[in-house]
């Protein structure tokens, strides 16, 4: 690992544990195995190691729908984006709280679209090869689509994991009115 990715690891690790507000980057370096003066040549400051958390969090998504969205139709492959998308928020809900809180507190919340710029173009090519398929609708924007529905995604298992801390029986049935409109936004009957 190296010494970049080492510092983003001891973070996460430290502001899961301690929070954002009491971690100091000596506890950051500790954890690291590093020298102080060797952190400043990766980030700024604390807050500066945001957009990098944000990255992992987006990387690790990614990974996933690639390995676990394997099915050879548009209508299974969109149920295993919401399934994948709502068990991974539920598995990193500490972490995602974390990389919200410290996106939205520094100037890099404009470095969010770039951070999710894979995870769109991956439902891009995924919506693309149903598109010419004839499998979704003819008149839709493949790149604004994929947009709102990994918002639409991303929100409703937020809604749930975060924010609602909902039964398994509620968080079931939104999933399934999720799936129910993507579907329907999509065409697919």
């Amino acid at each position: 690992m190296s010494k970049r990715d080492n510092i983003i690891s001891a973070a996460i690790d430290i502001f899961t544990d301690k929070g954002i507000e009491k971690t100091t980057i000596s506890d950051i370096v500790n954890k690291a195995g590093i020298a102080q003066g060797t952190f400043y040549l990766y980030f700024t400051s604390k807050m500066a190691l945001m957009p990098a958390i944000a990255q992992v969090l987006v990387n690790k998504m990614n990974v996933r729908l690639q390995h676990d969205v394997r099915a050879e139709y548009i209508e299974q492959q969109l149920d295993e984006v919401i399934d994948v998308m709502f068990k991974f928020t539920y598995e990193f809900k500490d972490l995602t709280k974390l990389m919200y809180i410290g996106m939205t507190q520094t100037e890099h919340l404009h470095d969010w679209e770039e951070i999710y710029t894979p995870l769109y173009q991956w439902l891009e090519n995924l919506l693309s090869t149903a598109q010419s398929a004839k499998n979704i609708r003819a008149d839709i924007n493949i790149k604004y689509t994929a947009k709102i529905i990994i918002g639409m995604i991303e929100t409703a298992a937020e809604q749930n994991y975060l924010f609602d801390d909902q039964q398994p029986t509620h968080i079931e049935s939104h999933r399934k009115e999720l799936k129910k409109l993507v579907k329907y936004a999509l065409g697919i009957s």
